[in-house]
């Protein structure tokens, strides 16, 4: 018999009534009765009451020790009364009638307490993580964590799919983002790079023969920390399937995810077969390629409005001449709320950096009219031509936004956001996903005046190879795509181009030379010239499909040992310094600069 116990601490009932059971775990907390001392004692699997009576010689023990100190507890199960009954616990209706206690290891003051689920400092809550993680939410979140992993495991196999790992030392990535660089001892002044992704490795497992692969991936990327993402490393759910279109990546994700989903959450999923929504669409309607589908309000095109004589606007009137765009939001049946709302948005706007937003509400007296700060500008058949082309109604409100297009959809993605949520129009008990489409092989960047790759450089471009107008690049479509979910991107991906000559055009039109690609991609480009397959995948945020289905805003609440915004692991004080024998044996000099 294990010696520590012989029951963990959910598992007793009535059944085991009058037996002698030895449990082992963290004193949760205590309630002196004075003659009464009642302990929770907590493990892994749950808690259970325990009493010892004040003649007891382990009575004064107990009475000294501090929350989360382990024990061994030794007694017998005893019904409790009806009006003692706990039927939150699942050991609510016994107690241990406690004969003898062992302490098999003591706590000291507790730098932040483990009962109750209040908020501590993050600084704080990442320095003593491992007494956060006691805490029974952020327990619940990495179990299911650990669930969630399991069980994507268990679908992807029975899709077919085999798990190959990948090397964690590689070769330094020419794109993207920061590498992690680590110092060869044997090749010395040279650099391993930890990975950001096994994206060559896994299209070199298609090349090398295999069909389908996955596994569950971690990456490595300095980046800086946000709510979605963790400074550092991240888990990701890395897949690839040869002779593929995009249609058989998004059946098979799809299956999985709505598996998933529904395996972890009661919440309705809002579409099963995801919608498809092209690039271009989605920055009109929603300013943004992360579109969250809960929230019903559009973004609406008014350009043209603006050109009409009867509209005395001018401010947005002569920006347009100069090439604005005017976008608005319209929201319904608004006419009731306060003046204070619509300011309070037009406030929020600027401090979001835009000029703000203009307003009115449509009203209807003897006329049609708009009713606010911009509302005298508009003609009323303006008004009339606005509300059928744009189905509006008497009662909804119209907020404006001029500017350069992409200026626009910045602010007036944020501000659908913001909308939405103080009109509380959005369903908090749905899953939206869907699909970003047709991204554009390239674009114009303002600041060098060049042409570049806007997503992945691997992509392979839409349409038959021998009709793509290489003269016409920003026109170029990509098989390239995203899968959102509640305005959160879980991935990437896209149909690979598997082909040399073609890379070696598309790089040259982003001006790469094909020494310069042959220098960076050498692996993957000589793989290709051996016969490759055609191929795709896509790689799933395991760390965000986890924060969706915990209802978490931060990544880090379903992380066990993240770092700080400074990428910083405050517990195991890392990063940290090194022996100067250590950068002797590695051939490294520090120069560090002082600010």
């Amino acid at each position: 018999m294990n010696k520590y116990r012989t029951h963990n601490c959910s598992e007793l009932s009535e059944k085991e009534i009058d037996k002698l059971v030895h449990l082992s775990g963290w004193l949760h907390r205590k309630r002196d009765h004075g003659n009464l001392l009642f302990i929770d004692l907590r493990d892994h699997y749950g808690m259970t009451q325990c009493v010892i009576e004040n003649k007891n010689k382990f009575f004064p023990l107990l009475e000294k020790l501090k929350p989360e100190s382990v024990l061994k507890i030794s007694g017998k199960v005893v019904k409790r009364s009806s009006e003692t009954e706990n039927l939150d616990l699942t050991t609510g209706r016994i107690e241990i009638a406690i004969q003898e206690v062992k302490v098999l290891s003591s706590a000291k003051d507790l730098p932040m307490p483990v009962f109750g689920e209040q908020d501590y400092p993050e600084d704080i809550r990442l320095k003593y993580r491992f007494l956060d993680l006691r805490r029974d939410e952020m327990h619940k979140n990495i179990i299911l964590r650990s669930k969630v992993i399991s069980f994507i495991r268990g679908e992807m196999l029975k899709l077919g799919f085999l798990e190959y790992q990948t090397p964690i030392l590689t070769s330094s990535s020419p794109e993207g983002a920061r590498d992690f660089l680590v110092p060869s001892r044997l090749n010395p002044g040279k650099f391993y790079a930890l990975p950001q992704a096994p994206q060559q490795f896994k299209q070199l497992i298609m090349v090398s023969g295999f069909d389908k692969y996955f596994q569950i991936a971690p990456c490595f990327r300095d980046e800086d920390a946000r709510a979605d993402r963790s400074p550092g490393e991240f888990y990701q759910l890395d897949l690839e399937m040869s002779f593929v279109e995009q249609e058989d990546v998004f059946n098979v994700v799809e299956k999985l995810m709505v598996n998933v989903f529904k395996n972890f959450s009661s919440k309705k999923i809002l579409n099963e077969k995801f919608p498809r929504i092209s690039f271009h669409e989605t920055m009109k309607k929603y300013g943004t390629d992360k579109p969250d589908l809960r929230n019903p309000l559009i973004i609406q095109d008014l350009t043209e409005i603006f050109k009409r004589e009867d509209v005395k606007f001018e401010i947005f009137k002569k920006l347009v001449k100069s090439g604005s765009v005017v976008r608005a939001i319209i929201t319904e049946n608004t006419k009731n709320k306060p003046r204070s709302f619509f300011d309070n948005i037009d406030k929020w706007a600027k401090e979001q950096g835009a000029s703000g937003l203009a307003y009115f509400t449509l009203e209807q007296d003897k006329e049609i009219k708009g009713k606010g700060p911009v509302g005298k500008f508009f003609s009323e058949d303006s008004l009339k031509d606005i509300m059928k082309i744009y189905n509006a109604k008497i009662g909804d409100s119209i907020f404006l936004a001029c500017g350069k297009e992409k200026e626009v959809e910045k602010i007036l993605s944020l501000a659908r956001d913001k909308i939405a949520q103080d009109l509380n129009i959005i369903d908090k008990d749905k899953f939206a996903f869907c699909w970003i489409v047709d991204y554009p092989m390239y674009e114009f960047d303002e600041k060098t005046k060049k042409i570049i790759f806007s997503h992945n450089p691997f992509s392979m471009p839409q349409g038959e190879i021998n009709e793509i107008n290489f003269d016409k690049p920003l026109e170029i479509k990509a098989y390239q795509y995203d899968i959102v979910c509640n305005g959160i991107e879980l991935s990437s991906g896209a149909i690979r181009n598997h082909i040399p000559d073609l890379m070696y055009k598309l790089f040259s039109i982003a001006g790469y030379t094909e020494k310069q690609v042959n220098d960076k991609f050498s692996g993957m480009i000589n793989a290709f010239s051996f016969g490759a397959p055609p191929h795709g995948g896509i790689a799933p945020g395991i760390d965000r499909i986890v924060m969706l289905l915990a209802e978490k805003e931060n990544i880090r609440e379903v992380t066990l040992f993240p770092m700080n915004q400074n990428a910083q692991d405050l517990m195991m004080q890392a990063p940290s310094d090194v022996e100067e024998r250590q950068l002797k044996e590695l051939n490294i000099k520090k120069d560090i600069k002082k600010n």
